[in-house]
């Protein structure tokens, strides 16, 4: 009788085993109908990709709404989206600055898509609307030549990025470049009714100072014609003093700024104490759409909530 195949001979290790299955595993070709693994690093780029993606799969969004990108630890949790994805869109270092590191050593096997780099990106450089000198705090870098990080608040940039988007997808997943293509399309068309709609009520507009506590708007200012007089350098997490109060309200009163626009991280005391005396109205403005549910919708309802914040508080509706 022929004795058992191996029989008495060598076996594998339990864990030289899982090793091989592991590495077989990772080498093995994605199978077509595999969702492709996606993470994306703030709320609106999340939106742009999950728009392009609809139908395919749901990317992962990094740092959640109400978490600053400019500077933050990434949590377990975190570091395996980075670790486990396929493609991973971001704005570019200018912006989220705790990312570099992280992207560098965790998403190795990643295609890393910076949006910042789209072709055809409108790009404005940091501005200084009398607030020379100041440090805002935000972690951006304001060096000489360096861009406005917020691209994403031009409508035309954001269809700039669902092109590159779209082409990051479909080089990572063709089989289903048809369902990118037209889902991209579809994004465009979108942004495009938004931005007329918001183009013809707003140039009434024009003409209305304002100022902001975070200069993060000018992308949106530029495209619908609306120009901020300042920026009010305050520290959400620092008091203001009673002299420093009065100076900012005095400044409001020497531009005629009808509209004071804060973002919900800043305390509305404070921008009730800032437009007492004064003819200013409180508005609120988000760039992250930080109260807004991650997904699909969430651009457009992001941009619809700032210019209709623009809309209200410049035209003095409730």
């Amino acid at each position: 009788m022929n004795a058992p195949v191996n029989a008495g001979g060598p076996r594998l290790r339990p864990a030289l085993a899982l090793l091989i299955a592991l590495a077989a595993a990772l080498c093995a070709p994605r199978p077509a109908t595999a969702e492709v693994q996606v993470t994306a690093s703030i709320p609106p780029l999340h939106s742009l990709v999950a728009q392009v993606m609809s139908g395919a799969g749901s990317p992962r969004l990094l740092i959640p709404g109400g978490t600053s990108p400019h500077g933050f630890a990434l949590s377990p949790s975190q570091a395996r989206m980075l670790a486990e994805a396929e493609i991973v869109f971001w704005v570019g270092g200018g912006l989220e600055t705790g990312l570099a590191k992280p992207i560098g050593t965790l998403a190795k096997n990643a295609r890393v898509v910076a949006l910042s780099r789209a072709p055809g990106l409108v790009r404005l450089p940091v501005r200084h609307l009398g607030d020379e000198g100041h440090d805002h705090g935000h972690g951006h870098d304001h060096g000489a030549g360096a861009d406005d990080p917020h691209y994403w608040l031009d409508p035309v940039n954001a269809k700039a990025m669902i092109a590159a988007i779209a082409e990051a997808l479909v080089a990572a997943d063709p089989a289903r470049k048809d369902l990118y293509v037209r889902n991209a399309s579809a994004a465009r068309n979108g942004i495009d009714a938004l931005t007329a709609d918001f183009q013809a009520r707003l140039a009434p507009l024009k003409d209305r100072p304002f100022i902001v506590f975070h200069d993060a708007y000018q992308y949106l200012e530029r495209r619908f014609g609306l120009v901020a007089q300042g920026i009010l350098a305050i520290d959400p997490d620092r008091p203001a003093g009673a002299r420093h109060i009065a100076d900012l309200r005095a400044r409001m009163t020497r531009l005629n700024v009808v509209c004071l626009f804060m973002e919900p991280q800043f305390p509305s005391r404070l921008a009730t104490a800032l437009i007492e005396g004064t003819q200013a109205r409180i508005g609120i403005l988000d760039p992250l759409g930080s109260d807004l549910t991650p997904g699909p919708d969430l651009y457009g309802a992001m941009m619809t909530a700032n210019l209709r914040a623009f809309e209200g508080c410049l035209g003095g509706k409730p």
